[in-house]
């Protein structure tokens, strides 16, 4: 959520070497590679995404008011695949308008992989292999490893809970070189076309609550891809704005305090009975809809300014401190589950029996230097490996 992903914004998927600035249109948002506030971005996202689970499990979840507030703090994920959104589809965006080159799809699909996979499956092998009560059934183990939980009954385990998301991710990186493929005539003049065909497949992907797709027990069709893809859109739009001449959207990012407010209301909005009741009740069609809606609104709100209008350095989202937190977020979203469910015992707290302050200091304060030894040990060397090896495969050709 997820892309929950740091390594999305170190690439420069395309190249502006032969586009100077001065021979863009005047209108045209200057292009960037590494977006420092968007890595920022990153780092609230994924602490936002542990307040709801551990909101959720000492049981202030349920509490009249606040509880709504708390749980609705997974609407993280919304931003999560907004940023994935943006980020992976900027390339393709760019290219329809000739301002560079997006990645061969092999090489697009290694890269995703390496970011994703290693740190994950060390995370579902020593959680399979050493946590309590979270099944060691084949199906368990090759639902897990392949990132199909949403797909196979009863395959969510103690621990992992959150990866259903993540499985919802890997979906949008396999379907993304087809999407850039299907609007692969939408280049030039006629790349105008391309903000309100995203728009209107958006807009048409609210209907899938609603469709009747046979599934088996345990397994709800709103939580594949198409169930999101308005939150993924949010973003995919960002970057055909980013890419483009000067448009309302340009307009309304640069009025920040307008765009908070935005994100404020649909947040507020979200943690109503508009979008659903408390807790894992599952929400009406309707009302799952309406937040998939306020999500996407949020998550456009609170990244536009950042992508569309930013001209300078945000003390906050560029701090070090934030920006270490960005770069670590992938490991403390796939790790803090597991702290999580050691900190009830080693605490002698009974889950859903309150507590909320104390687990969600102590989780916070051990997801973070076990995502930080994830990302050194195993996520930054595999990408090195990854460029080591296509340098020398560059070296050779």
């Amino acid at each position: 959520m997820v892309d929950i992903h740091h390594e999305a914004t170190r690439m420069l998927y395309w190249s502006t070497m032969n586009t100077s600035i001065e021979a863009l249109p005047r209108a045209v948002v200057p292009l960037r590679g590494f977006i420092p506030s968007l890595e920022g971005m990153r780092a609230f996202a994924a602490l936002g995404i542990i307040v709801t689970h551990v909101a959720f499990q000492t049981g202030v979840a349920s509490s009249p008011i606040m509880g709504r507030i708390w749980g609705r703090f997974d609407l993280t994920v919304a931003l999560f695949f907004a940023l994935s959104g943006f980020l992976l589809w900027r390339p393709h965006a760019a290219q329809a308008r000739g301002l560079g080159q997006a990645q061969p799809v092999l090489r697009y699909l290694w890269s995703r992989a390496v970011r994703i996979l290693p740190a994950y499956w060390v995370v579902v092998t020593l959680v399979l292999l050493f946590l309590p009560n979270t099944g060691s059934s084949w199906r368990v183990w090759v639902a897990n490893l392949s990132l199909s939980q949403v797909f196979m009954p009863l395959t969510l385990t103690e621990g992992m809970t959150q990866m259903w998301s993540l499985s919802v991710e890997v979906s949008f990186y396999l379907l993304l070189p087809v999407f850039a493929f299907l609007m692969l005539r939408l280049r030039g003049a006629a790349a105008r076309a391309r903000r309100p065909l995203l728009f209107v497949v958006a807009a048409a992907s609210l209907c899938w609550a609603f469709v009747p797709v046979p599934t088996p027990d345990a397994i709800h069709h709103d939580n594949w891809l198409p169930g999101y893809f308005a939150w993924f859109a949010a973003g995919m739009l960002l970057a055909e704005y980013s890419t483009s001449e000067e448009t309302w959207a340009h307009r309304l990012a640069a009025r920040r305090a307008l765009c908070a407010a935005i994100a404020i209301v649909a947040f507020a909005l979200s943690a109503t009975a508009l979008a659903g009741p408390q807790g894992l009740v599952r929400p009406a069609a309707w009302q799952f809809e309406v937040k998939i809606v306020l999500g996407a609104i949020l998550a456009f709100a609170l990244l536009a300014p950042l992508v569309l209008a930013d001209t300078h350095r945000h003390r906050i989202l560029e701090h070090p401190v934030t920006l270490a937190l960005g770069r670590w977020s992938y490991g403390i979203f796939i790790w803090h589950l597991v702290i999580l469910a050691m900190v009830f015992p080693v605490f002698g707290i009974i889950p859903f029996s309150g507590h909320f302050v104390l687990v969600l200091c102590v989780t916070t304060a051990l997801s973070i230097p076990v995502a930080a030894a994830s990302y050194a040990l195993v996520e930054e060397p595999s990408r090195r490996a990854l460029r080591t090896r296509e340098r020398m495969g560059n070296g050779r050709a």
